[in-house]
């Protein structure tokens, strides 16, 4: 068998080559592509191609493949419920050389099972898990979309050699024995993609490549901002009782939330800061075993919602000062109690202060039943 060899410009694509490879792609062959990390080799997902796919790479049909899809938008297909720092990595990410590990639950196997072909699903899913990548290159996108079947593909080189970075590295090592070869000349990174797997406690890497740790670290990190008016009574006590929920949602120390990607913070819409939380609100908060005496007030910027993925406010004028610094913010703005606002206890008694947390204690743990994490 003879590799066809297909020159192509990633900046103007011949869709018809395209469609030339995917069809062979769907028939069973071997087709290597360019990614913007190293040449890869596709390979539709099932056994009887999986089986040809390791004899030519080296290895056994066992190992682990991983998925490749051609628009971030399909990982829903294959993952029914994905959290909230595997979600802000997708967002982030990819397209990009990140390949994600994915851990899934009997529930949301049995109904992949369902989705899939018997032969398709345990060609997939390997050890309850599934390891997806979204390529960043013209080609690679094109590939993928165009082939009607789950793809695979793993780095175009035999085992144990370092991964094709260019066209004729491919065919030093695999000419004869695929189909097709799409050359868009050299990878952009010319290394492996970062391999990490997202479990509740954070982000392990299991292969170092493109992005480093703290990369992928920083892209992952979700981030909570609650707003109220001067940032000394509703939102400090509404930010100490979110931390001490959603660490019991993460099982594990209030203080470790931080080291493992979720950081809360409050703001105030007056602009003030460096003041301290009132007594009464340390007070209302100490009875429910949370101490903020440490906190210091900040004002609210366009950079804090910028970086934030959920604002809570407590009232609608706080909503409207959110709106008025960054309109397209609205879609991650709420208020904290839903359809109410929460009245400001500045200036009234503890009792008052007590009922004010007792509210934003109720509208936190409704909020936090609400995270996917």
């Amino acid at each position: 068998m003879k590799t066809n060899v297909v020159k192509l410009d990633a900046g103007n694509i011949d869709l018809l080559k395209i469609k030339e490879a995917a069809l062979l792609v769907e028939g069973g062959g071997l087709v290597a592509f360019p990614t913007e990390t190293v040449y890869g080799i596709a390979c539709r997902a099932r056994s009887d191609s999986l089986a040809r796919l390791a004899e030519v790479k080296g290895r056994t049909a066992e190992k682990y493949f991983t998925l490749h899809i051609g628009g971030k938008e399909a990982v829903d297909e294959y993952v029914p419920t994905i959290g909230l720092k595997a979600r802000k990595l997708i967002r982030n990410a990819w397209p990009g050389p990140l390949t994600m590990v994915f851990e899934l639950d009997r529930e949301a196997l049995e109904k992949l099972r369902n989705r899939f072909e018997p032969d398709v699903f345990e060609s997939l899913y390997k050890q309850d898990s599934i390891g997806i990548r979204c390529p960043d290159h013209a080609v690679a996108t094109a590939l993928l979309q165009e082939t009607s079947v789950p793809v695979v593909a793993p780095s175009a080189n035999v085992t144990g050699e370092p991964p094709a970075v260019s066209a004729e590295e491919v065919l030093a090592r695999l000419s004869g024995q695929i189909e097709m070869l799409l050359d868009a000349g050299p990878s952009r990174f010319g290394k492996s993609s970062t391999v990490v797997k997202i479990g509740k406690k954070g982000v392990e890497t299991l292969r170092a490549g493109a992005y480093s740790q703290e990369q992928v670290d920083r892209m992952a990190q979700v981030n909570f901002l609650f707003v109220c008016t001067g940032n000394t009574c509703r939102s400090p006590m509404a930010e100490g009782l979110f931390k001490k929920y959603l660490a019991e949602k993460m099982k594990c120390q209030v203080d470790d939330l931080d080291r493992i990607g979720y950081k809360v913070i409050s703001a105030g819409i007056i602009g003030a800061s460096g003041f301290p939380a009132t007594d009464e609100a340390v007070t209302a908060c100490a009875g429910k075993g949370i101490d903020i005496s440490g906190h210091r007030n900040r004002g609210l910027s366009e950079e804090l919602i910028d970086e934030s993925d959920f604002i809570y406010a407590m009232e609608q004028v706080h909503l409207q000062r959110i709106a008025g610094l960054r309109r397209e913010a609205g879609s991650k703005c709420l208020l904290l109690a839903e359809n109410r606002g929460i009245p400001d206890p500045m200036g009234h008694s503890q009792e008052v202060y007590d009922e004010c947390a007792d509210i934003i204690e109720k509208a936190v743990k409704r909020r936090i039943s609400e995270l996917v994490v």
